[in-house]
């Protein structure tokens, strides 16, 4: 990976330029870094000589010093500098690394980030935005195939999420988003905690605070009615990810014996044997799942949210019944999927699967491409595509 700082040139000027308008602390002494376009970048720290200056240059190269070198001796100028050149810089880089976000732009969002928090380490919102960015990243990392940046990215947005749920005021929004982040980890009990935690917190009266404590109190409520924090299902789900599912499904198991109608325990179940390539049995656990997911919800006040699971589920159940060559059935559970998340990659490539398997090689095509244009680093459609090019 390129260095970052690579890109930077310090220049020492005699006199103050006329860039830096009304700003009276001008300091000959201290180079000012100057962003140089990617053809001019050279490694290591270099100085410069007096060269036509742009705002735009200077006020880049200062963001990256605050990104990349955050131990450099004249940050404290340099800050001052910048906020009498752009008072409203927080504002505007915010905006620019969400746009960036939205364009999957996800590495120069992060140095927009990382530069708002050198310039003001105690910055809460930025802290979960990065945090935010960093969930982001390790599901692109996930889509790739590229298991340990995944894992990478997953440490990063829980230490993000941490110092955002340590900050003083506490931020209310911090503690819903980390909820979400457990909760996609299957780490219930501390989803639980993050939750309750925001419940308490948030006083807002507005419709997206209404909404959001609502939903905060129904999962919380759904975590504990299913016993979903016990120490069972956790441990379950740790020893699948390490490749260790015959010891997950003994636990899974003695779950299900004090706890046999929750869903998540037997789409658990189910994965552990599919893993094991047990296709029929992971079916009717899938099955089992999914018949317990659309029952009422119970009399403790836990409940899901609508859609939640059904996609994966879809998904999984049709895994199984491709690997059994029921083609026609796997495509049925799969576009049943596909209605309740429609950009689902996973899906979409495996809708590619069953045409190609059944002999519509233009229709597989179509996923593939389609899966790659909502995650264009995908590597299974990627490989997918080329196998089925190649063949």
């Amino acid at each position: 990976m390129k260095d970052p700082l690579d890109s930077l040139v310090f220049i020492r000027l005699n006199k103050k330029p006329d860039i830096l308008g009304s700003f009276q602390d001008f300091n000959p002494d201290i180079p000012l870094p100057v962003r140089l376009p990617p053809e001019e970048a050279k490694p290591g720290k270099q100085e410069g000589q007096s060269r036509t200056l742009s705002t735009e240059a200077v006020l880049a190269g200062i963001l990256t010093v605050f990104a990349w070198d955050t131990e450099n001796p004249d940050k404290d100028y340099y800050k001052k500098l910048l906020l009498k050149i752009r008072p409203d810089l927080r504002r505007e880089l915010t905006e620019a690394a969400l746009i960036k976000i939205r364009n999957k732009d996800f590495d120069l969002a992060e140095e927009i980030f990382l530069a708002l928090k050198g310039i003001n380490p105690g910055d809460r919102e930025t802290t979960l935005n990065i945090a935010l960015l960093s969930e982001e990243k390790a599901e692109k990392s996930a889509s790739e195939g590229n298991k340990e940046k995944e894992d990478f990215y997953i440490q990063e947005a829980e230490r993000y999420y941490r110092e955002a749920m340590e900050a003083d005021p506490p931020l209310p929004e911090a503690f819903f988003n980390a909820g979400y982040f457990f909760l996609n980890r299957h780490e219930y009990k501390k989803a639980a905690e993050a939750f309750q935690t925001y419940c308490t917190l948030e006083t807002g009266t507005d419709e997206t605070s209404l909404i959001r404590k609502e939903k905060a109190e129904a999962i919380t409520a759904g975590i504990r009615s299913k016993n979903l924090d016990d120490s069972l299902f956790k441990a379950a789900y740790d020893l699948i990810n390490k490749g260790e599912e015959e010891r997950a499904i003994e636990d899974i198991r003695l779950f299900l014996e004090r706890r046999p109608k929750v869903w998540n325990a037997w789409f658990m179940l189910g994965w552990a044997l599919r893993r094991l390539e047990r296709w029929e049995d992971a079916k009717n656990s899938f099955l089992r799942a999914l018949e317990l997911r659309e029952e009422p919800e119970d009399s403790s006040g836990g409940r899901d949210e609508p859609g939640e699971g059904l996609a994966d589920i879809c998904n999984e159940i049709a895994i199984c019944t491709l690997e059994a060559g029921l083609y026609e059935e796997s495509r049925r559970w799969l576009m049943t999927g596909l209605e309740a998340d429609p950009e689902n990659v996973k899906i979409i490539s495996n809708l590619g699967v069953v045409a190609w398997k059944t002999g519509n090689r233009q229709e597989a095509e179509g996923f593939f491409r389609t899966a790659l244009e909502i995650s264009p680093e995908d590597k299974t459609a990627l490989l997918l595509l080329r196998q089925m090019e190649s063949s």
